[in-house]
């Protein structure tokens, strides 16, 4: 991989992802650094926000309806909640041995000779958050 200066840009977007922790959208990190820098573009941050993410730095979460971004780099779950969309990490722990078992169970689907590989996995649970928990609560009380 071909080592990349880190630009000035980069580094607004990266602090701004550090200074949140509720896994932001490109946009709310584009947002916050417009804040700083208004000639920033958007199309500035996002490539940024994916080059940092390509690079190890931070970790980009595909979600249903978009992307989120997360300082943490380890192997951690997230879960999101189905009616704002919030997203939170989840400590429990990876199992590692997911991806051989998901090879194993795919090898029936084998086509010309060739097998799935599986060599990653992310795992995102759905849920309620406490916020619209209260929400929905208080609407069936109405």
């Amino acid at each position: 991989m071909t080592e990349r200066r880190n630009t000035r840009q980069r580094q607004l977007v990266l602090d701004e992802v550090r200074s949140r922790r509720d896994h932001p959208t490109a946009e709310q990190v584009f947002d916050g650094v417009h804040k700083i820098d208004e000639h920033l573009s958007r199309a500035t941050v996002y490539r940024n926000l994916h080059l940092l993410a390509d690079e190890g730095v931070i970790l980009s979460i595909k979600v249903p309806g978009g992307e989120r971004f997360d300082l943490r780099t380890d192997e951690h779950a997230h879960v999101m909640c189905g009616r704002c969309g919030r997203v939170m990490d989840v400590d429990i722990p990876v199992d590692p041995t997911l991806e051989a078992q998901a090879t194993a169970a795919l090898r029936p689907h084998a086509e010309n000779g060739y097998a799935w590989t599986v060599f990653s996995h992310a795992t995102i649970f759905e849920g309620l958050c406490p916020a619209c928990a209260q929400k929905e609560q208080e609407q069936k009380e109405a």
